[in-house]
């Protein structure tokens, strides 16, 4: 369509709420103002829901290619937007990994032609393509990522002079993932010699710890602080690690950290309720974790909130501790679980906003997304109370389960529009959407 007019609106933008209408042009926001006659093609009245920019996820495991009996970027991207994500950034442990350049360009092609939501790729590290990582153009990936911890395959990185190289010749960047496997390797082999293979799910926060944690957090930071490396730590978990990141504007900070929703939504009483269906890496940890992880958002600490989408099979999640895989399917519910934090007073509105959106888009330097801007593109979630007792909504996952099944959210997404377009709407996926390439500054 041409031009959509949405009216009666509750903008939701850079720290402020106001009532307008928005005017969208060939995909982007042309006009923002409390009264819009302008004649268009569609007019669509908002009633005075909530519009917000549409959730930008830096960290997804959409599973294409190589693994997709879990899930690929067309189901994936599909729940997402149900979810009121309009953007996603992919991580690199797909079947073959994306540690080559042909691979990246592969799985540009498959969201080219698949995505509902638009898209970008993180680029992985293994021990032997510093070359290539070094040689990248900022500007074709989302970021670089590696995993200073256990992994699976190739992408384990833990040897000191390989850290020390791709701390310093990063070009973009850096996301980490942060355990410590020689700590969680001895606590694996303390628990099966009590348990065999019979452990419970809930020592998983005992097993993968906070001090776990700490110690890869840590290491991370202090390589960053000694070659000035633009780093992201993902998914923090627990209380102690935040005393690693500084309380300032991301704009005056090389070092940023990501939090995730099952990491403020969940705690290690959920493990008696769903088991192997919590079992993440790096582990829901203690209640005063998640609070701490709360708390934070309100400060300069945790500058992004993120999903670690990660979708498994029932069959693959019914199997005993050490053989489940880690991981949870949570885009479909980004937007409502997390607003679940606005309704019950642990942070604004606004905050929401900003930690979803307006910060991811300042943290990796996207062009023209991430807020409600006149010439942005027009990436946006109209949200809305949910009247009605909880249904029991179609998974769009692959994977088929969710770890909120049955919950009674307070708000629902009713519109998502990704880059002018209208993805989904009252409960329903348009399925000739497509997303776009997101473009990086550089």
């Amino acid at each position: 369509m041409d031009t959509l007019l949405i009216r009666n609106a509750r903008l939701v933008n850079e720290g402020q709420i106001q009532e307008a209408d928005l005017l969208i042009r060939q995909g982007r926001i042309e006009r923002i103002a409390p009264l819009i006659t302008t004649p268009t093609h569609q007019t669509l009245d908002a009633a005075g829901q909530w519009l917000l920019p549409g959730m930008i996820d830096d960290q997804v495991h959409f599973r294409e290619p190589g693994l997709t009996h879990k899930g690929c970027i067309a189901t994936e991207s599909a729940a997402a937007v149900a979810g009121g994500i309009t953007s996603f950034m992919d991580m690199p442990n797909t079947r073959p990994a994306t540690l080559s350049l042909e691979a990246l360009a592969h799985k540009k092609a498959l969201a080219a032609r698949d995505s509902h939501a638009n898209y970008a790729f993180h680029f992985g590290v293994s021990q032997d393509n510093l070359d290539t990582v070094a040689a990248l153009d900022p500007r074709s990936v989302a970021g670089i990522k590696v995993f200073m911890g256990a992994s699976t395959g190739q992408m384990l990185v833990d040897e000191p002079a390989v850290l020390e190289r791709l701390f310093a010749c990063a070009p973009t960047v850096l996301l980490t993932h942060c355990e410590h496997t020689p700590r969680i390797l001895a606590h694996e082999a303390h628990w099966r010699a009590q348990y065999g293979d019979a452990v419970p799910f809930s020592a998983h926060p005992h097993i993968r710890d906070a001090e776990a944690c700490y110690l890869s957090s840590a290491l991370a930071v202090g390589l960053a602080r000694r070659h000035g490396t633009r780093l992201h730590v993902l998914h923090i978990s627990t209380a102690r690690e935040l005393a690693l990141f500084d309380d300032l504007p991301l704009d005056a900070k090389h070092i940023s950290a990501e939090v995730c929703m099952h990491h403020l939504l969940f705690d290690e009483g959920d493990y008696p309720r769903l088991g192997s269906l919590l079992k993440c890496n790096p582990a829901i940890k203690s209640r005063a974790d998640r609070d701490a992880l709360r708390a934070a958002l309100n400060s300069h600490r945790l500058d992004v909130i993120g999903t670690d989408h990660a979708p498994h099979t029932r069959e693959e999640k019914a199997q005993t501790y050490f053989s489940a895989p880690a991981g949870l399917p949570l885009v479909q519910h980004a937007l409502p679980g997390l607003l679940e934090l606005v309704h019950d007073d642990v942070i604004s509105l606004s905050t929401l906003v900003a930690k979803t959106s307006h910060r991811v888009a300042d943290l990796f330097g996207i062009v023209d997304r991430g807020y409600l801007r006149e010439g942005y593109w027009a990436d946006l979630v109209l949200v809305g109370p949910r009247h009605t007792p909880h249904p029991e909504d179609p998974l769009l996952s692959r994977c088929g389960w969710s770890p909120f099944s049955g919950v009674p959210w307070r708000s629902q997404v009713n519109t998502t529009f990704v880059s002018g377009q209208i993805a989904w709407h009252q409960g329903q996926i348009r399925p000739q959407c497509r997303g776009m390439a997101l473009a990086f500054k550089g």
